[in-house]
């Protein structure tokens, strides 16, 4: 399994434009999946008296709540997982994609939005290896506008 992240500070756009990203690798006959990083709790995806979150409270250490077309697991961690214990969850697949994890050493495009105020992560990171970004340049990595879809997903496929 291959692994591309998509990286930048909150508000940047990153699940904006990861979405047509995963369309398009889909496109390409690629098998994707998505880790997404959260600073907020993750909650059950469901009403909040629903048994799955009962059963969490109640102290289990996992909860798979299964539907006729998907399924979720929730997997209570007493610290902060990093990327190298969720890999092994993910089945087969072509490539993940992973939103966020900005500090995690695997490949990474980041997304950058100057109006934001907040500081350019890629001259600090060598794991940052693109930028999708509408700001004028120079960067010290490759520069792709956030609409360069084919752009995009054609430097992952060789960098990958």
């Amino acid at each position: 399994m291959k692994v591309f992240g998509v990286a930048g500070w909150s508000g940047s756009g990153k699940t904006t434009l990861i979405r047509p990203l995963i369309a398009e690798l889909r496109r390409c006959g690629l098998r994707v999946s998505s880790l997404k990083h959260s600073h907020h709790a993750v909650e059950v995806i469901d009403r909040p008296d629903d048994d799955a979150r009962r059963l969490l409270a109640a102290g289990a250490a996992e909860m798979l709540v299964a539907s006729p077309s998907r399924w979720l697991l929730m997997h209570e961690s007493p610290e902060p997982p990093d990327l190298n214990t969720l890999l092994p969850r993910f089945a087969d697949c072509d490539l993940l994609l992973v939103e966020g994890f900005k500090r995690g050493t695997h490949p990474k495009l980041e997304v950058y939005r100057a109006d934001l105020g907040k500081p350019l992560l890629c001259p600090d990171d060598p794991h940052m290896v693109a930028i999708a970004t509408t700001a004028p340049g120079p960067f010290p990595v490759p520069r792709f506008d956030p609409t360069d879809i084919a752009g995009i997903v054609g430097f992952m496929m060789r960098w990958s």
